[in-house]
């Protein structure tokens, strides 16, 4: 059966759940011995630990013991805390953890590493940092020790894996079922418009920590459930990462407002992707929309009995319009275009199987709203989309949100106006901004980086049809200038442009 608008949470008033943690106990209340999150079967390739089954006793256990530890550890009630972590269950326990103790979670990107996490991080002052030791052959617990050094607010470090760096307090415990609670006094009810996560956006200008409601988050999951028709208790494997706007919005608060079981995947195995999908019997999955084409092609979805939707998240919406047509009519794809951290507009393919514009109006109850600028770039307001920026960012500051006298706030990417069909195509990135594998970076800080080396490197942004673009670097040293990099702490996607290619 199809969630009515009966059963899904208003987000603009204070009934029914108030809070994303309201959200997970009414589901652990209903049905505690149901499967809730599943961890990828391929998990020891990438990290540490077996992989993960929990129900929603077993789930709501973990959640409770971290947020007493992190209680007990002293911080307070809407201390901001920062997160790194791959597609696992402590991702997820952790996510819910931090909400429940009364706190702000701060999800950052995985492939992050000190340079950019040290730029995000300076303006919200966190009180602490968790992730998971070992991701691959990447050791970001001796990551986060070098990113806390230098944020003076940061007072603990925590983390999940067996071979922490010493000052990194170990959190396994928590997945002990003889581990009681801690008695630390639980904050009250969180208002739904209290903030419960940052995320980061990037302009041309840097880095922009975006602050989301409660409420606003359950308005982007309200929005992704009724375009995607899911039903209550259903089953969601989930590709895409949970660290932007997009992956909560599209991933997580529809698994937590349906109250179904949640199979986690890292990105991207086609082999542990159809097995999870068979083995789970999932009904909906949540992909990287990059990936929607060659998954298609390589038949990974013609076997699954069980799936219903597939929701394809596009991470540079400027490509949406030109994809290629949905040729499974059996199956509904769900075109989620995600613009930077302010939103996201989910529209369903229809009978041609062709991609939609985006309706001027989308009626009376949506959670986002469009309009197009006198500069010709969309603007989007609604109760999903974030008011203003997190704290650190005034108004007048470059890093500050463009918002209007009516409240819209501009996405910055170009659109035009379809007046056959009265929508809006978006057909540009935002200028000065490039998109590597749902990555986004300011060209000129590249371009500025790589002059500051004095390495004699230079970088090309070629279009790609699966990543958006893809970096190309040339040096007549590339060891050295990846060397020179890689030491700054830089997002390995640019160290990797300057491979050798001999």
């Amino acid at each position: 059966m199809k969630v009515s608008p009966d059963d899904r949470v208003d987000a603009r008033q204070d009934i029914g759940p108030g809070s994303v943690d309201d959200l997970f106990r009414r589901a652990a209340a209903r049905t505690p011995d149901a499967w809730a999150l599943i961890d990828p079967p391929d998990r020891a390739h990438f990290t540490d630990a077996a992989p993960r089954r929990l129900t929603y006793a077993g789930a709501d256990r973990a959640i409770e013991a971290l947020a007493g530890r992190l209680l007990d550890l002293g911080l307070a009630p809407g201390s901001i805390v920062a997160l790194q972590m791959p597609n696992v269950v402590e991702s997820l326990i952790t996510l819910l953890g931090v909400l429940r103790a009364g706190m702000i979670a701060a999800p950052m990107p995985l492939l992050w590493r000190q340079a950019d996490a040290v730029s995000a991080l300076g303006r919200l002052a966190p009180r602490a940092l968790i992730v998971v030791g070992r991701v691959g052959a990447v050791d970001h617990g001796e990551i986060v020790i070098h990113v806390a050094a230098e944020i003076f607010a940061v007072r603990f470090v925590c983390g999940f894996g067996s071979e922490l760096p010493d000052g990194v307090i170990a959190l396994d415990e928590v997945f002990d079922a003889t581990t009681r609670a801690p008695a630390t006094s639980r904050p009250k009810a969180i208002p739904a418009q209290d903030v419960a996560v940052v995320t980061f956006d990037v302009t041309a200008q840097g880095i922009v920590p975006l602050a989301h409601t409660h409420a606003e988050l359950v308005a982007a999951g309200n929005a992704i459930v009724a375009e995607a028709a899911l039903t209550p208790g259903g089953a969601i494997l989930g590709a895409l990462a949970t660290s932007s706007f997009a992956g909560l919005g599209s991933l997580v608060m529809p698994w937590l407002i349906t109250g179904g079981r949640l199979a986690l995947h890292q990105p991207f195995s086609p082999e542990a992707f159809l097995a999870q999908l068979n083995d789970e019997h999932c009904e909906t999955a949540v992909v990287p929309a990059a990936i929607l084409a060659p998954m298609q092609e390589a038949g990974l979805l013609g076997g699954a009995s069980a799936l219903r939707a597939v929701l394809a998240v596009w991470r540079s919406p400027e490509f949406l319009s030109a994809a290629a047509a949905w040729p499974n009519a059996a199956r509904a794809c769900v075109d989620v275009a995600a613009f930077g951290e302010a939103g996201i507009i989910a529209r369903r393919r229809g009978s041609d199987g062709r991609p939609a514009g985006i309706p001027l109006a989308l009626g009376s109850e949506a959670a986002i709203e469009v309009a197009r600028t006198a500069t010709g770039t969309l603007a989007i307001r609604g109760p999903m989309v974030p008011a203003g920026p997190a704290a650190g960012i005034e108004p007048g500051d470059p890093l500050a949100l463009k918002i209007d006298a009516e409240g819209f706030i501009d996405t910055e990417y170009p659109c035009r106006l379809d007046r056959e069909s009265n929508t809006l195509i978006v057909n540009g990135p935002p200028a000065g901004l490039i998109n590597v594998g749902g990555y986004r970076f300011a060209w000129r800080e590249l371009q500025d980086l790589l002059a500051e080396l004095g390495e004699g490197g230079s970088l090309a942004a070629l279009p790609d049809r699966l990543a958006g673009h893809r970096l190309a670097g040339v040096a007549a040293d590339p060891e050295r200038v990846r060397n020179a990099l890689a030491a700054r702490g830089v997002n390995p996607l640019v160290v990797a442009a300057f491979r050798d290619r001999r």
